[in-house]
């Protein structure tokens, strides 16, 4: 939902705990924290790529991986629901509370409440800041959408997984993620 136009890190900072604020294109978002099959989903991915691509996994490892990082990216301020960055292309994460450093892949889990912006408002800023790889998971339709950056800029399809696929995914091939197991189990 957006707040304020013109917004200022003083206002994104007045935001309750129980918001995400983002300032996009100049204008302040605040959405409720994500709902548990949200929040599950979220978390069972991170673990799944951290056990193997994090740098204290196994081979082949060389990432952080990231639980809502707080990025600034030009005036831009985004919480992507997970990203990862190269250890090759940043050896050490800074020691701060926000990262300037565009990632290379990004994971927005949508919800009917944040797909709207997820999409049409933050995908073109991960393109426009180069992030080479996006994931767009979708617990209620049990989807993962998978998305490469092109040469010229534009978000490129490169696969639509629904519901129990068992899938190797770019930019994290070498690990096969069992989709059903990220929907959880379900409602009682």
């Amino acid at each position: 939902m957006r707040v304020r136009e013109q917004a200022t890190y003083a206002d994104l900072l007045k935001v309750p705990d129980t918001m995400v604020a983002e300032i996009i294109e100049g204008e302040l978002y605040a959405s409720p924290r994500p709902g548990l099959p949200h929040a599950d989903a979220t978390t069972e991915l991170t673990s799944r790529l951290r056990v193997t691509y994090g740098r204290r996994g196994g081979p082949p490892g060389g990432w952080h991986i990231l639980f809502e990082p707080e990025l600034h990216l030009g005036r831009d301020i985004l919480v992507p629901d997970i990203a990862g960055w190269r250890v090759e292309r940043v050896p050490a994460l800074p020691h701060t509370a926000a990262i300037d450093i565009a990632p290379d892949w990004i994971c927005e889990v949508v919800s009917p409440s944040t797909m709207r912006v997820d999409r049409a408002v933050k995908m073109p800023i991960y393109a426009r800041h180069a992030v080479q790889y996006a994931w767009l998971v979708d617990p209620e339709a049990q989807t993962l959408e998978v998305r490469q950056l092109t040469e010229d800029g534009r978000w490129s399809e490169i696969g639509v997984y629904t519901a129990d696929a068992v899938v190797r995914a770019v930019p994290f091939e070498e690990v096969e993620i069992d989709l059903a197991s990220i929907w959880g189990p379900p409602p009682a």
